[in-house]
């Protein structure tokens, strides 16, 4: 990574970032679509449990993700401020804070799966496919955090194209053995919507031996003696990166958990149908949305090592050209989106009631997408300050006070049904936007007047 002193060197250093981290997320992604379309050519039910486990799975994943994500800016800050020697240190700390929490979430989840699924009043089958799906996927849980370290220590150098490769090899892992486990083939049992589970565990694990595999290869990386040279663990050390780890954690799982607990709400009071339809929905616009999230990552690396040098108005450029840029690319998805969204639909179920619900959806998250980059943006440029604190307490106002109270309200008092949870939704992204770039103009002040500038 270097210092860009134009307009156009900063835009290729910028694209050279951004497009490994977006063909890894939306790689990454495909596993989950993967499950989905795959389940959902079982049946509405196999759909409808692996949408219910993946939902409460993803924002305990993405929340432990946003906390070990801190490792990306303590390290672009080294390098821009030229402490290359404290890197190895902070990674290591780093394993074995991932490995700690990965037994908690363990532990956790063994006792409270079960009464969690009690409380929804799934169908009986339903209940079943969404538990099992999650224990196939906890044999994967160790691993995932662990490569999430070593990913957050590729990606805060600049190195983002070593996690691209890793994840574009294992791809084609997931997809065979999804072929295996779901349907039965290759003398593998056929578990339905449950061997979706499985079948990404092990892909987690594949991950994780490309991962260590890289560290040892490339010159690059090798030096640092990472998995090689161990230190004694350090509270200290965990405590600085959960510092900031904790703040990016809750903001982002206060973010995922809304989509979330959408559809377990559906999946409380309405149809297997609509929990089906919403799983659509939901997982086509996620995958549009990784195009966005990339970009925020991104910009947590360039501002991150800009703001280590002293660069603040690079980093302001830097933020600009991303927030606006994510914008951008979801105004033209929108476009498509409204026009195919039935077309979209039919890629994941033959079921023409799920097809037409699911359409429907898709037209609501048009509007909430955009809000949806800008604030994922705008977070992504927060980040490379480190300033995770306000981010957190307005993602909860935002998305806990506003956005899900509006959505519950909008969809059991009103005719609007479960249409009214996603009214909900981009209300409450709408809300977060507008904090987000209110708090960026006081934290860009307060650079500029320590730097004089």
């Amino acid at each position: 990574m270097y210092h860009a002193e134009t307009w156009n060197k900063k835009v290729n250093l910028f694209l050279s970032i951004l497009w490994p981290i977006m063909v890894t997320q939306v790689s990454m992604f495909a596993m989950n679509l993967v499950d989905t379309i795959m389940s959902g050519r079982v049946g509405t039910e196999d759909l409808a449990g692996v949408a219910i486990g993946s939902n409460i799975w993803l924002p305990i994943f993405t929340g432990i993700n946003g906390i070990l994500l801190a490792v990306t800016p303590i390290i672009a800050h080294f390098i821009g401020s030229g402490q290359k020697d404290k890197i190895a240190y902070t990674v290591t700390q780093a394993i074995y804070l991932s490995v700690v929490i990965a037994i908690l979430v363990l532990v956790t989840g063994s006792v409270a799966l079960d009464p969690v699924l009690q409380l929804m009043n799934l169908d009986p089958n339903v209940h079943h496919i969404a538990f099992h799906y999650l224990i196939g996927l906890s044999i994967g849980i160790i691993p995932l955090f662990l490569n999430n370290v070593l990913r957050n220590f590729f990606d805060g150098q600049g190195y983002t194209r070593i996690t691209m490769i890793i994840t574009i090899l294992a791809v084609p892992f997931n997809v065979v053995l999804n072929y295996g486990f779901i349907f039965g083939n290759f003398g593998l049992p056929n578990l339905g919507g449950i061997g979706a589970g499985y079948a990404t565990a092990i892909t987690y694990w594949i991950i994780l031996f490309l991962s260590i595999w890289m560290t040892f290869r490339i010159d690059t990386i090798k030096h640092y003696k990472i998995l090689v040279k161990w230190v004694v663990p350090s509270w200290k050390a965990w405590k600085e990166q959960l510092s900031i780890g904790i703040p990016i954690g809750l903001s982002i799982f206060f973010e995922s958990s809304i989509f979330s607990a959408v559809t377990l709400i559906i999946g409380t009071m309405f149809s297997t149908v609509a929990i089906a339809a919403n799983q659509v929905a939901l997982s086509f616009t996620t995958l549009i949305f990784m195009i966005p999230l990339s970009i925020s990552m991104a910009l947590t690396i360039v501002v991150g090592y800009s703001v280590g040098a002293g660069k603040i108005e690079a980093a302001k450029q830097y933020g600009r050209l991303g927030v606006w840029g994510g914008i951008g690319f979801l105004g033209l998805g929108a476009i498509f989106m409204y026009f195919f969204r039935e077309s979209i639909a039919a890629f994941y179920t033959a079921d023409t009631e799920v097809i037409t619900m699911a359409g429907q959806f898709i037209i609501i998250a048009i509007v909430y997408q955009l809000f949806d980059a800008a604030q994922s943006g705008l977070q992504g440029v927060l980040r490379g300050y480190k300033d995770v604190k306000a981010p957190f307490i307005i993602a909860l106002i935002s998305y806990w006070i506003i956005g899900i109270p509006t959505g519950y309200s909008l969809s059991a008092f009103t005719t609007l049904g479960p249409f009214g949870l996603w009214i909900g939704i981009s209300l409450g992204l709408a809300c977060a936007a507008i904090g987000f770039f209110m708090r960026l103009r006081i934290v860009q002040q307060r650079f500029a007047l320590q730097h004089g500038s």
